[in-house]
């Protein structure tokens, strides 16, 4: 029998995220011990009338594929892959790792050469999404290395995601719209915004958001969800910032992330942990170098780090930059091959100044 929190999970995800309609071309892509979760989003999917077809991964692939791909193959891109892109619907991808540590003595300069060679792909992804021709939704599902990364047993963190989710309330679609209501006056008050600088542990930061617009994620794009986010100016970025949690990219995590900025550009980068990995990911392209993201996490129900990106960047009372590929509904021209969001805490002597005004405090907005 299925667990009634997973048919409920679910069931936001197609009605409330992908807000899925009939005869939409939609992908639900996951590895097979998210089977469960495919199962019941396939069947709400048939019922609404679209027309879902499945990417089944398996763990271990991705490792094979770098190991021993020669250059022509890993700049190797698929008409196929460029082809589904342009024409699905909808997109639903779910998180369920059977080891998150595959990619860990992988060769970054072959990661950094695929993902340059997948640019267009990306950039034709983002364009669709930020038309609203294209709706995705990233989602996790609980499978025993997570819990692991997570330091809780399997059960735990299956009630981990799932309160995470709020499917206890009464009507949990109902509740994520009034946390998009929440947030729109945080979005409302940034939005009026021309400049941010950040201070913080081994952190003085300044961007400019002059221009630029501010989104409100509650539930959409992520599930679970709880930030609201901009791209600054690409050429605006002044200081440094010393990120509070290991920073997770492409089955590698690296520790004690500090980055200096001039002009925009990292100028320096150092790591207790994987540095050379850092450093090769920074250099894969000219705009993974820039900041391409800065947002709030406002999800005061994740608490805790938990090594999954998808939870620890929502974590109320943290911020988030993201080095790489803006999106363009931001205003972003930042262009590139990465993504990579990284979390810096700032709940405990934490500020956040607008425009020479204090309007964040230990993890706080003081007049949202």
């Amino acid at each position: 029998m299925i667990d009634k929190r997973l048919e409920k999970y679910a069931d936001i995800l197609v009605r409330y995220s992908l807000g899925l309609k009939k005869n939409d071309l939609f992908v639900i892509s996951g590895s097979f011990l998210a089977a469960p979760l495919i199962k019941e989003v396939y069947q709400q999917a048939i019922e609404i009338g679209a027309h879902p077809f499945t990417h089944i991964g398996i763990d271990g692939l991705a490792e094979i594929f770098y190991k021993y791909s020669s250059e022509k193959q890993l700049k190797y891109v698929s008409p196929l892959n460029k082809f589904e892109i342009q024409q699905i619907d909808t997109s639903l991808s779910i998180i369920s790792p059977e080891n998150t540590r595959n990619m860990t003595n992988i060769d970054p300069k072959k990661q950094a050469i695929s993902s340059v060679a997948h640019q267009e792909i990306h950039q034709i992804f983002l364009k669709r999404a930020a038309k609203k021709q294209l709706h995705w939704c990233v989602t996790q599902y609980p499978t025993q290395a997570a819990a692991q990364d997570a330091e809780m047993s399997l059960s735990d963190y299956e009630n981990f995601i799932f309160n995470a989710a709020h499917v206890h309330a009464k009507d949990p679609i109902k509740y994520w719209r009034n946390v998009h209501k929440e947030q729109e006056t945080i979005r409302k008050l940034l939005s009026t915004k021309k400049s941010l600088h950040v201070f913080a542990k081994d952190t003085d930061l300044c961007v400019s958001v002059l221009g630029r617009k501010w989104i409100n994620c509650s539930g959409r794009e992520n599930f679970p969800d709880g930030e609201v986010f901009t791209g600054p100016v690409e050429t605006s970025a002044e200081g440094y910032i010393s990120y509070s949690f290991p920073g997770s990219y492409a089955g590698r995590e690296v520790n004690d992330i500090q980055l200096w900025f001039k002009k925009g550009v990292v100028v320096k980068a150092t790591a207790s942990k994987s540095e050379p990995f850092l450093r090769t990911m920074l250099a894969m392209d000219p705009g993974a170098k820039r900041l391409g993201e800065f947002a709030f996490g406002t999800n005061n129900g994740i608490k805790r780090y938990t090594k999954n990106t998808l939870f620890d960047e929502k974590i109320g009372g943290t911020i988030h930059l993201a080095v790489g590929s803006g999106y363009p509904e931001t205003g972003s021209k930042n262009k590139s091959s990465l993504h990579w969001d990284m979390v810096c805490d700032l709940r405990k002597n934490g500020e956040v100044y607008a425009d020479n005004e204090l309007i964040y405090k230990n993890g706080r907005f003081l007049h949202s």
